[in-house]
């Protein structure tokens, strides 16, 4: 259904610090590289991120949106998970069974630095 998602980030190079180091858990890389823009993938460019023109808007004001991201098992989930924390991002739930979703729906939630809310999961199909 989806061809790309897109996300305006603020700092381009804060921002992929992040997702450079979530992605690279979960077998993904750097498929394009400008001045403005990064995007990931497996076999395509699927995730770019894009630094935005323009004033950003203040943290917390509005939901920034989700993505959710797919992993192959827990360990993959847990790694993205430790890998987007020590790359600035934040908590929004640590890996865990979210048995609301699915009985093998596994998950972590965290926030990139410009608060969009990731989800890494494993178990969802």
């Amino acid at each position: 259904m989806f061809d790309h998602i897109g996300l305006e980030v603020s700092d381009l190079a804060r921002s992929a610090a992040f997702y450079d180091a979530i992605m690279h858990r979960l077998g993904g890389r750097r498929m394009h590289e400008s001045p403005r823009a990064i995007a990931y993938g497996r076999t395509r460019a699927s995730l770019w991120i894009v630094e935005r023109g323009g004033a950003v808007p203040q943290a917390g004001a509005a939901s920034w949106g989700h993505v959710a991201l797919t992993a192959v098992g827990k360990a993959a989930v847990d790694a993205a998970y430790e890998a987007g924390i020590a790359a600035g991002g934040t908590d929004d739930g640590p890996p865990g069974p979210r048995p609301q979703y699915g009985s093998r729906y596994y998950a972590a939630y965290l926030c990139d630095p410009d608060g969009v809310r990731v989800e890494v999961v494993a178990g969802a199909h």
